[in-house]
């Protein structure tokens, strides 16, 4: 690893979540001294932090500009907004201000995978660890998916598959050579965000110093406006040009493709629905930038049958599906999974949908739900706003609980319908996070088979 040196440098880390501990440890263990801010009164980590890191300062409460400017290098942790007036003020003043990203980069000495975009960044980044790894590769997988990135740090490592949000990369300055995929981008964390325009900034931030990027050919916004002479490969759910990955003879009885050579049949892949398609041709596309064998990168998709809570099949009842996608909190998710699982000819799904908006425009929705979607059934804090914006172009039942929501959903299902929980919207309104709204389903889902006489 590259020797940090620090010389009469104050550095404060901002956050007690988990992205501030792996920085607390990556820094204790290089033996540098930091203090610590969380802008909540009791941080869940507070007691923790404390004992492990006494001789740091540990200041709770909103951030003060007095306090931030004292120090020479924040780490701002990705859930803190760079908006906030005491950064705002801290970089007027020259403080320099960093994530865990740069952090990690700057130390890592394996080839790195970067992916982002707005929806399936989770799948696809394990989906490639998984292809890196059934290739014989020691594979480090994480970041905004799971264990922080600077707790993968391994000089045994040959690869490392990182997803990264548009908060991570929002303090991203060069990649280092790292390998960058952009998946898509629509409309998301417009709480945060002034607009499109800035969300869309934050996410290109992926492509400054690439080796190779890999972009979605149907999105124009996930191209980047980068030198030609930077390797780019591209992927679609539509004829593949020579040198990228698509499809031949459609999505109902085709094939994926490189170029114009055919490598499997659509149906031998174990993840299903034209969005996770997507999801497959881009992890071909990001593995074939690392020289995984094409092969092997073949095999995994015949079993890989993706994460909890992204458009997870929990069971059939009465030839009725019930998915849950608990992990769709923007329009852009819902709409993907609206057209992975909506039948051609008629409505089949009962979507459940609702939550906390975050300042989305939900008109998309109305366009994809009226072709597929029979039912709604609107749960949460903003259920208000997804009923006007529909405006009657479904029939829609408003409840209080997912439980309700299930009944409503049994009530309504014919055979051959998918009940599809995909909110569009985020989950802190009535649920821990969206693993827990997805929990809830699944045992409302459990609960009413139970009831049926269906066993486990």
């Amino acid at each position: 690893m590259a020797e940090i040196i620090v010389t009469n440098r104050k550095t404060a880390i901002l956050g007690m979540g988990a992205t501030g501990l792996s920085v607390a440890a990556f820094f204790d263990a290089q033996d540098i001294a930091f203090d610590f801010a969380d802008s909540r009164n009791e941080p869940p980590n507070l007691a923790a932090v404390s004992k492990q890191y006494s001789k740091a300062e540990i200041v709770t409460g909103a951030f003060d500009a007095e306090f931030i400017c004292r120090y020479n290098r924040l780490i701002v942790s990705p859930g803190i907004s760079l908006n906030e007036p005491a950064l705002v003020a801290a970089k007027e003043k020259g403080v320099e201000l960093l994530g865990d990203l740069e952090l990690f980069l700057e130390q890592v000495e394996a080839p790195v995978i970067l992916i982002s975009g707005s929806n399936g960044k989770s799948t696809v980044t394990e989906l490639v660890g998984q292809m890196a790894k059934d290739s014989g590769l020691k594979t480090a997988v994480g970041g905004n998916l799971g264990t922080p990135m600077l707790e993968l740090l391994d000089q045994r490592n040959e690869l490392y598959v990182i997803e990264v949000s548009s908060f991570q990369l929002e303090l991203l300055n060069d990649n280092r050579g790292a390998i960058a995929g952009l998946l898509n981008i629509s409309p998301d964390h417009l709480d945060r965000y002034n607009n499109l325009q800035d969300y869309h900034t934050a996410k290109h931030r992926i492509f400054r110093g690439a080796s190779k990027v890999v972009v979605n050919r149907e999105d124009v916004l996930t191209r980047p406006l980068i030198s030609t002479q930077i390797p780019m490969i591209s992927f679609g759910l539509n004829q593949s040009d020579l040198g990228s990955f698509g499809i031949l003879q459609g999505l109902e009885q085709g094939y994926l493709s490189y170029g114009i050579e055919r490598l499997m049949r659509i149906d031998q892949i174990a993840l299903k629905g034209s969005h996770n398609i997507a999801n497959a041709l881009a992890a071909l596309s990001l593995g074939y930038c690392v020289d995984l064998p094409m092969q092997s990168m073949l095999d995994t998709l015949k079993v890989f049958k993706g994460l909890p809570h992204r458009c997870q099949t929990v069971r059939t009842i009465d030839s009725v599906a019930y998915i849950n996608d608990s992990k769709a909190t923007n329009v852009g998710a819902t709409v993907a999974a609206l057209k992975g699982f909506g039948a051609k000819d008629y409505k089949n799904i009962i979507l459940i949908a609702g939550g906390q908006a975050k300042g989305q425009d939900f008109s998309a929705l109305q366009k994809a739900a009226k072709k597929v979607v029979k039912r709604v059934i609107l749960i949460g804090e903003d259920a208000d706003q997804l009923r006007l914006a529909l405006n009657d172009c479904v029939e829609i039942e408003m409840v209080d609980s997912m439980q309700s929501a299930l009944f409503s959903c049994h009530q309504a299902a014919e055979s051959g319908d998918i009940v599809l929980l995909s909110p569009a919207c985020a989950s802190f309104d009535m649920f821990d996070g969206f693993e827990h709204r997805g929990h809830c389903f699944i045992e409302a889902v459990d609960a009413m088979a139970s009831a049926q006489g269906y066993v486990q």
